[in-house]
Order: structure tokens, then sequence, then C-alpha cells
């Protein structure tokens, strides 16, 4: 027994140092061609003297489904590609599941993007890069592989492949021909008539270099019941879901073979614009399938013919790998349910990277970016920072020669928007991660860059005054009535607002000596050069149209308006609504920014009345929408889920709760509420430290705060207005710090 035994082992320790050999890996792809939205297969077997541990470093473009020994391990693996103009991500596993001893078969079904658009840069060659490392050494992507054109899937045809679909949306609707299927969960699946896979050079795939991907794997629910089911008038068997999510529905059906099945949501339909679909060709017999595409919506719709027999209909729910920590609730239901559709519009706008909306065009708008990067420190843990820490980088990267940046990117479009480049490398963008995680090191990595655009690309005179900068796109909002030349005046000394202190942070203090110097300037003179005393406003000398409220507010962010006109600017605000719900975030905190809390609050539900009202989960574009299923003809009245719109659960939970971080990461913190119109608050925000938790509620002359103070953190209780003394353990007085713990305050 011992003779016939050994010869085996000898066999299979050949075939385990065979696979395991010392070859590089390589970038591999198949024989045919591949255009984009197509897919491949590829498979290699190979033999492992352990099961044990294994790490994997694995790269593709674009998106990959990766399965071991039949299990699928990884699901949706890789992001859209452009960490800089020339390199690629990369996925690191430390583990991988299901290896076993002896002989082993991965296979891997690649997705290719390969057309230019928002926030996706592909390279010349669809296909994956491989290697995993074992306790014997290395199984690497090579020519040794198999691999194929996938013919079992497609892209089928756009609906409407203008506008949105033409140039926007990376990626393609799905086909699938269940007759012509490989099933992946049997190890054991065919191969014969697949070709050798073809090694590329990585000068020749353009791939560049590896960058680790910086953000996790996506989190991925069971397969989940409907929460409804109709049949609609157009046929399609409607499923409700709970809300606007991330889904990838599921069948189980009975059919003869050959029937049309589509599969979308009711976001698919964006004015002219279209998101995605899938259609599935059913095989004859019992069978299951789940579209590998995500879509969003608040229903699923399956136009399914006659003659097919539905079994089960279901959906998975996916996102961003973070946890709901943040909470606000109070006495106004339209505070809490505008909170609450903020949060899941943030969520729904997170994945590869941050989106304006996820159906149009998921596109990595910078002015976006910034109002999403400052409500993440109210609702999610730490994890949802490094979606933030992604974007900086990204930006910066890419940025030109010549010092301008631009978005969206990655990607095609190079149009600098000057306001949002001012927004993104400012006050409220890089210098607001900067305090909501304390991470030094990436505000010190792009630096130079902020201050290349903002000392090189931007000019400012010797009083303070900036020179327009029409860049790609001379876009100042959404909306009518915009003075550019001084909004783009206040934004520039919002920007240099956070550059000062980012050149302090970084030891760059003769950098943030100019720049302090430079906003005190531009302090003194504004009020004499843009002040219009006739018109009672602020505004540039060429601007004629109707007065702008995003410039008095723009001004008195940026410490611009001397505190004698707020009640001014109060007044102004009180009577022009031009902002589109993107810049209202910032007219908002204005007001707060001035004490006028009761004004910000009814300016609140004034304009985000009709959203909060309104049938989804989430919030709106513009102020009206009027688009979605059954409008095919409608345009210019965006999307029912957008980014810019949920400034209002920052102005909720930093302002009226009145919590903020004094010090990075919240490791030192403001508790200062100013109820304004409400009675009662509790509000919930998470740091790295655990969760501060407030709850605030006036009592006859008083207000009553019970607190609770994070490990490693203080509390800085500053009393808000209408209160003049604070009691606390006995002892009254005028400001109060405390650290860990429950604590009870009583303000009178």
């Amino acid at each position: 027994m011992k003779r016939q035994l050994f010869p085996a082992i000898l066999c299979l320790f050949a075939l385990v140092m065979t696979a395991c050999g010392g070859r590089e890996a390589q970038i591999i792809t198949t024989q045919e061609q591949i255009a984009d939205g197509e897919w491949q297969c590829f498979r290699k077997d190979f033999y492992l003297l352990s099961g044990g541990q294994a790490s994997l470093k694995i790269a593709a473009d674009t998106k990959y489904w990766l399965w071991v020994n039949g299990e699928l391990v990884v699901r949706e693996g890789g992001l859209k590609r452009g960490p800089n103009p020339t390199d690629s991500y990369c996925d690191i596993f430390d583990q991988v599941p299901n290896l076993k001893f002896g002989r082993n078969t991965v296979a891997i079904l690649v997705q290719y993007y390969g057309k230019n658009s928002f926030s996706h840069a592909p390279s010349a060659v669809p296909g994956v890069w491989f290697e995993l490392d074992t306790r014997f050494g290395k199984v690497v992507s090579d020519s040794s592989w198999k691999a194929v054109r996938y013919d079992a899937m497609w892209a089928p045809a756009d609906e409407n492949p203008h506008g949105a679909r033409q140039y926007r949306l990376a990626g393609a609707n799905v086909g699938y021909d269940a007759r012509k299927a490989v099933d992946f969960a049997s190890a054991e699946f065919n191969v014969e008539g697949w070709s050798d896979a073809v090694e590329v050079s990585r000068e020749a795939s353009e791939w560049g270099e590896f960058v680790a991907r910086p953000i996790p794997q996506w989190r991925w629910s069971e397969l989940r019941d409907y929460e409804g089911r109709i049949v609609a008038e157009d046929g399609a068997v409607e499923c409700k879901l709970p809300y606007n999510a991330h889904v990838t529905p599921y069948l189980r059906i009975k059919a003869k073979g050959g029937e049309r099945i589509v599969m979308c949501t009711d976001d698919y339909w964006i004015g002219v614009a279209r998101s995605f679909y899938t259609e599935y060709i059913a095989r004859e017999g019992e069978q299951e399938f789940e579209t590998p595409i995500w879509t969003n919506g608040h229903k699923v719709l399956y136009y399914i013919p006659e003659g097919v027999e539905v079994l089960d209909l279901k959906y998975r729910e996916s996102g961003f790998d973070t946890d709901f920590v943040g909470e606000f609730e109070c006495d106004n239901d339209f505070c809490n349910v505008l909170w609450e559709k903020a949060k899941r519009t943030l969520y729904v706008t997170m994945r590869d990277n941050y989106m304006d909306c996820p159906d149009r065009e998921r596109a990595q708008w910078w002015g976006d970016a910034v109002v999403e990067l400052g409500e993440a420190g109210y609702v999610f843990d730490e994890r949802a920072h490094l979606l933030t820490r992604k974007a900086i980088l990204e930006l910066m990267n890419w940025q030109r020669p010549d010092g301008t940046i631009f978005s969206p990117i990655p990607g095609w479009y190079e149009q600098e928007l000057p306001c949002q480049m001012l927004a993104s490398v400012g006050y409220y963008g890089f210098y607001t991660y900067y305090l909501l995680t304390g991470d030094k090191a990436t505000i010190a990595e792009v630096y130079p860059r902020v201050k290349k655009y903002l000392r090189e690309v931007w000019k400012v005179d010797n009083y303070g005054k900036v020179t327009p900068r029409q860049g790609g796109w001379y876009w100042g909002d959404w909306g009518t009535n915009i003075d550019k030349p001084a909004l783009q005046q206040c934004w520039y000394a919002v920007a240099l607002r956070g550059y000062a202190k980012m050149a302090r942070l970084t030891g760059h203090n003769r950098d943030a000596m100019w720049a302090e110097q430079m906003l005190d300037k531009m302090s003194y003179e504004f009020d004499k050069a843009f002040w219009d005393e006739k018109g009672q406003q602020y505004k540039s000398k060429e601007y004629s149209d109707s007065p702008d409220d995003r410039v008095q507010a723009m001004a008195v962010l940026a410490g611009l308006v001397p505190e004698a006109k707020y009640p001014i600017v109060r007044k102004f605000l009180a009577t022009h609504y031009n902002a589109s719900p993107y810049m209202e975030k910032y007219v908002l905190e204005a007001l707060c920014r001035m004490g006028y809390y009761e004004d910000a609050m009814v300016r609140l539900e004034k304009r985000f009345s009709d959203m909060v009202a309104a049938e989804y989960s989430t919030l709106w574009e513009g102020w009206v929408y009027t688009g979605g299923r059954g409008m095919k003809y409608k345009s210019g009245n965006g999307t029912y889920n957008h980014a810019w719109s949920g400034g209002g659960l920052t102005i909720l939970s930093e302002f009226i709760a009145g919590i903020s971080p004094l010090k990075p990461a919240f490791e030192q913190f403001s508790v200062c509420p100013n109820l304004a119109t409400l009675n009662r608050v509790k509000s919930v925000v998470p740091t790295k430290f655990g969760a501060i938790e407030l709850k605030a509620e006036k009592q006859t002359g008083a207000l009553a705060l019970e607190l609770t103070v994070p490990e490693g953190t203080t509390a800085v209780i500053d009393l808000p207005q209408g209160y003049s003394q604070m009691e606390c353990g006995g002892k009254t007085t005028e400001k109060l710090s405390l650290g860990a713990g429950h604590h009870k305050i009583m303000l009178r």
C-alpha cells in the first residue's frame, strides 16, 4: 500500500510545483476581441498540498466575479479604473475561502467597461491579473489558463443611446442566455473549446502600476422577499422595495425555453435618459437567475411573457460596507423625515466613488462630494471616510501640469468648474475631512497640489480681488440669477480659510501667514468693492440680474460680512430663493452662523417641504421632479436621488443639535444645541472613539441636556442663545468641559 501511495504523492508534488512555480503573474485576456459591456471567462486548475492559509491579489478591467471550487467568494470585485491617469486598482485578500488539499479550480467572470465615461478610464485590454500566494508558492495568471469570450452574456442595445448612456455611464445592460450558460457553481464545468489565455505586457495593456483598493468590498445581503407585488398597467410584475437601494433582482421560473424576460427598476427612466436593464433568455424547465449588475430604485419591474410560470421573485441588496451609526430625532416630523431621506440619499450615492446620482451618470462631481463627505461624519462609522480619502487622492492625482483640477474624475471629462474646485480643496472639502478623521498624512500628501492650484492657477491682486476664472464650465449653481464673479470671490476666500489651516497643520507656516494676510485684505476690501447700498446686497459691479441669495450666504461663510450687516443679510435671505438644493445647504448654514436658527428652520421647511412629503425615500436633484417611469419625454427635471440635496442633515446635526468637532475626529467637540422651533432633540454622532449621544429638551425657563461622552474625548458645553448659565454636578458656570461618561446638565 505504501509503495502505491508514494508515486501518487510524488505525482501530486510535481503537479503542485508546476502550478506554484516561480513565474510572475501576467495580465491575461481572451483570443477573441472584447467590446464594451462584453464578458470573459477564465479558469485554472491547480493542486495544493494544504488547504490552509493563502492570500490573493487580483486586478481586472473592469468588474469580476470569482469562484473557488464552485463557491462564489467575490461578488462584483474590482473598481472602476483610474486612481490616476495611468494606473489601476487591485483587490487584496488576506484569506481565500474554500481552498482544499489536492485539486482546486478557480473560475473568473469579467465584465469590461470599455467606454471612457464619467468616473471610469478604461484600459486598452480587458482581462484579469491573478496572484494566489500559498505556503508552497504562487498560482499566477499566465497562458496556461483557459479563457473564452462568454457568449452566454452580452450587452443588449441601449433603448435610448443618446444623452446619459452615450458618454456618462460606465457599464452596460446585461443579456443572459440560460441555454448557453456555464454553471460556475460546478467546479467540473466543461471548458472544451476554450483557448489558452493570451498574455499581455504591462505596457501594451495600459494597466500601469497597481494601487491597492482603498475601500472595502461591498456589503451583500441574502436574497430577500419583496414587500409587495402587483401587475402594473404596462404588464410588468411590479415588486416593491422597502426603500431606494442598490439591488440585483432574482427570479425562479419554469419555462419552455427561448422566452425573453426583462428586468429593470422604476428608476430606469430618467427623462430622456436611461439607466440599466437585464435581458434573460430562458432555457427549458425550472431555473433560477440573479442578474450580476446592480440597479437602484423603489420598485423592481419584471416583464414576463405569457407561458412562463413564476415560482419566486426576490432581490439582493448591496452597498458600501459601513454601518449606520448616527441618528437624529425630534418633535417635528418634517425634520425627522428629512434627516432619514438625506441619510438614504447619501448611502445610495456611495459605491466605487461618491456619486451625484446612482442612475443617470454615477459621477464624482466634487460639488456633490463636498456635501456628502460632511454628511458622512454624522451618519456612518469611520469606514465611510475611506471613500472620501479615495476621492481626495483621485482629484489631486489627476491634476494637470498647469495646476488646474477638474471633475468628475476618473474619466474623459476635463472641464474645470471653478467654484466646485474651490469648494473641494478648501474648508468644506479637504479640511472638513481632516476634522472628521484626523488623517494628517493625506492632507500632507495633497498639500503641494492644493497650493499649486490656489497660488498659481488663481490670480488675486494686491487688494484681495480675485480675477474670475471661466474654467472649462463657468458654473456657479443650477438655476438662475447667479452672480458668478462675486460667488467666486467668496468661494476663494473659503478655500483660503481651509488652505491656511492645512498649511499650519503640515508645517508650512509662511504659506499660512500669506493666506491669513490675504484673508484680512479680502475681508477689508470685499465690503467696499461688492456692497450695493441701493440694493442692500452684495453683488459684483457687472452683475445686473435679480439679487443672488447664494452670494450673500457665501460672503457670510467666508467671513467677509461685518456683523453689523447681519440683520440686512437676514432680511435678504427671508425673501430671496434662487439657490438650488445644492447651494441651499450653504444658505441655511449662513443663517445659523449669524445666529438666526429659527430663520434657518423656517427656510429649511419651506424649501424642502415637497421632497419630504413625496413618496420617495430619497431627495431630488431640483426643486421640481416630474421625470421617471411613464414620462419618457420629460427632461430637465433631474433625478429623484441626488447627493447634493442632503445638506439639511448636516444643518440639523451640527447646528440645531449643535455637535461639532473642535479637535480632529471629535477628540474634543462642542455641544451647543440651538433648538429654535423644536422642543426636544435626540442626536447620535459617530466617532472612532464611540458614539456621542445627546438628548436636549426644553423645560419651563430651562434646557435639560443628557450627554454621553465617549472614552478618549472631551465635550465643551457652550451656552446656546437665550441661556446665561449652566448647572452640572452641583456647580454653576457659563462654560463647561466634560470628560468621558454620562452627564446631566441644566441650562437656564
